[in-house]
Order: structure tokens, then C-alpha cells, then sequence
């Protein structure tokens, strides 16, 4: 596959009824699940909301600072899809044409076009917006459910040859339901596109309690642990 979109969009097609993703963190007691429906909507405002709202596509660069979330794989998703390139965290001192940052790490951004995400479970607004800053969740829910880019990305070919890639080391079988620690695989090419290249399902564990381990597999009926 040639482009990320592409890849997002054959792991939905096998049923977009599934549970795609299935977030917990264990420090607030926070599940949330998301059929591949459901993240394909945010995915597709989220790529209005770069293409429409902030007249951005390929050859632009979206900063990411956001930790392993449900949200953080709507906007990397968006972004690819738009053809933007993402530009990794602790990269705050390089060029990028919007940013879209964690609201307890605002403070690392201080210029540019921001967007700010509080991460709530339910993807609710900021009750505070940092100055400077826009609240992600409110602006991108006045875009479209259907996105369909004019331009077509630059070549994300070696992006996707590093998910196929990884999802073989990792031992991820096509359309397994896969549990993967966040804080072990914090680089979204491992939490998020190899499961996808997979055609996996995933269940994203932020602050993993390993006594819920076991119960956990069981109940999401987990197929492989990473």
C-alpha cells in the first residue's frame, strides 16, 4: 500500500461494525471503544478540518505532541490521510504548519496554528482553552463526516512498509485482537499502524495495571499481548 489512508480504510472495510479500537487507562478507569465507523468519522473531520479549515495538505507538517490515545489516532490518521507529514514529539524546534498538543504540555508550543486536546474520554471541551489555542474537539465536530481529499498524498509507501514490517516482528496475525501496552510501544507506527496493516483490532492500554491483565484479555477476548 502506497498511503496510510489506504491502509486505514482496508482494516475498516473488513467490518466497520467491529471494535477497530478499544482504549483504557487504567489511572482514571477510562474505556472507550471505537468501531472502525465511528473512528472513520473522526478521521474524516479531523482531515476537513486540516484541508478545509486550515488550508493544509501534502508537503505541510503537523506537530503531534499527544501521548497513545483514541484521539491521538483520530488526528495522526487525519493528518495522513490530508498527506501531511507528522512531525514526531521532541521535534518542538522544527518547522511545522499547525500543532496539535496535549493540554498539559501547551506550554512547549507557543506559536503557530494550535490545537488543543484534554483527552477526555468522551471527547468533551477543554473547560479552559490556553491562549493562542484552539479546543480540537469543539472545531473538529463542525466538519464533515466524508472526507475525500483533492490532492493525493506524498509517497507514505515507506511509512506503510514499516507498519507491514513491524506487525511481522511483532507477531500480529491478520485480524487478530491485539493488547498493546503504551507506555512499551509509544511510537504510533507500532501502536497504531502495524495493527491496522494487520487488519487487527486493538486494544490501546494507557498505564497498564498488570493485575488487570489477565481479566482484561478475557474480556476483550485478546488474541495476542505485545
Amino acid at each position: 500500500m502506497n498511503n496510510v489512508r489506504e491502509l486505514f480504510t482496508t482494516a475498516v472495510d473488513l467490518d466497520p461494525t467491529r471494535p477497530l479500537l478499544t482504549f483504557y487507562d487504567d489511572a482514571t478507569g477510562e474505556r472507550t471503544e471505537l468501531s472502525g465507523a465511528t473512528l472513520s468519522n473522526w478521521v474524516a473531520k479531523t482531515g476537513n478540518l486540516l484541508v478545509d479549515g486550515a488550508a493544509l495538505g501534502p508537503g505541510d507538517t503537523a506537530l503531534v505532541l499527544l501521548p497513545p490515545h483514541w484521539q491521538t489516532a483520530a488526528v495522526l490518521l487525519g493528518c495522513w490521510s490530508a498527506g501531511l507529514s507528522v512531525r514526531p514529539d521532541g521535534a518542538t524546534e522544527e518547522p511545522f504548519d499547525i500543532a496539535f498538543v496535549a493540554a498539559d504540555r501547551t506550554d512547549e508550543v507557543t506559536v503557530g496554528d494550535r490545537y488543543a486536546l484534554g483527552l477526555h474520554p468522551f471527547g468533551l471541551p477543554l473547560r479552559d482553552v490556553p491562549p493562542g489555542y484552539q479546543d480540537y474537539s469543539v472545531e473538529v465536530r463542525g466538519h464533515g463526516d466524508r472526507f475525500a481529499p483533492s490532492a493525493p498524498a506524498d509517497d507514505q509507501g515507506p511509512l506503510c512498509a514499516r507498519a507491514v514490517q513491524r506487525a511481522a516482528t511483532l507477531g500480529i496475525a491478520e485480524g487478530a485482537r491485539v493488547l498493546i501496552d503504551a507506555s512499551a510501544y509509544p511510537d504510533p507506527v507500532d501502536w497504531l499502524l502495524a495493527p491496522l496493516a494487520a487488519r487487527a483490532s486493538l486494544v490501546l492500554c494507557g498505564h497498564l495495571d498488570q493485575d488487570r491483565l489477565a481479566t482484561r484479555v478475557q474480556s476483550e477476548r485478546v488474541s495476542l499481548v505485545v
